[in-house]
């Protein structure tokens, strides 16, 4: 099984699998997620609500994380997320693509560029920091 078959099967009945999230490319140097626009992504105001940008870019960067933990971690959880939003997408495919820019014993930091693939405009930039868990 690869690694986007493990991280789909892994996420069934969780919130990327309800947001239609796909795992397109999974490796501990470069994740790509993406979904389809679809009526669950928008705000009441008809708009992508930004919640859906941050799951997808910050499920991006945990998956990445996963498959970069250090050999004994146990496991991580996100401690910081900042994002920066340029764009939106009423339809088509968004892209979340995210690289790991420290990879150390206690702490990683993925950072992640949210594409509109229609229009190719950059939605949004995240980096997100990571706590990584060891057993007690």
């Amino acid at each position: 099984m690869t690694n986007e078959e493990r991280f789909t099967v892994r996420q069934e009945g969780f919130l990327p699998d309800q947001l239609g999230i796909e795992v397109l490319e999974a490796t501990s140097d470069r994740m790509v997620l993406a979904f389809e626009v679809a009526k669950a992504h928008q705000a009441p105001n008809g708009f992508l609500h930004a919640g859906a940008v941050v799951t997808l870019a910050d499920t991006a960067c945990g998956y990445g994380t996963m498959l970069a933990l250090p050999e004994g971690a146990s496991g991580f959880t996100t401690i910081e997320l900042k994002s920066n939003f340029f764009a939106t997408a009423l339809s088509g495919r968004v892209v979340a693509t995210a690289v790991p820019v420290h990879r150390g014993r206690t702490t990683q930091v993925w950072d992640a560029e949210v594409v509109s693939e229609e229009s190719g405009k950059r939605m949004a930039l995240f980096r997100c920091t990571q706590s990584v868990l060891w057993p007690r």
